[in-house]
């Protein structure tokens, strides 16, 4: 249990600050940081990074009751490996001309690594503490 509550803060710590920083300069984040072609429409930034903000809490709120909510964490695992594979396939197959993959494979490599801690912390959880 251990293990799955802190990858749950450390995911919502990551989330918190990527959203933040998404949701306030999402312009300079994207294109000057990680080499993005510019959007027509930062609000979609915005609100993403709103959203990843209060993921974080979410997260944040089931990691301090996880004794009770420890099976609440499959739905980050849903999410995470959802996240994972549409980052992997726009890295792979979907980049505009011009815009760096650097910035995808990061978020691949982080995203996936939460997903299978996530799942390693499941899987032990779920064997000290079965739901039933």
């Amino acid at each position: 249990m251990a293990l799955l509550k802190r990858t749950l803060y450390l995911q919502a710590l990551v989330w918190a600050v990527v959203g933040v920083a998404l949701a306030a300069l999402p312009r300079f984040l994207l294109v000057s940081v990680f080499g993005q072609g510019p959007l027509g429409d930062y609000a979609w930034a915005r609100i993403v990074g709103l959203q990843a903000f209060t993921l974080a809490l979410v997260m944040v709120l089931v990691a301090h009751r996880i004794e009770e909510l420890w099976w609440w964490s499959w739905g980050f695992v849903i999410g995470t490996l959802g996240i994972a594979l549409v980052v992997v396939l726009n890295a792979s197959f979907g980049l505009r001309e011009g815009s760096s993959p650097v910035m995808w494979w990061i978020f691949s490599a982080v995203t996936w690594g939460f997903a299978l801690s996530l799942l390693w912390g499941l899987f032990r959880t779920g064997r000290e503490r079965p739901i039933v």
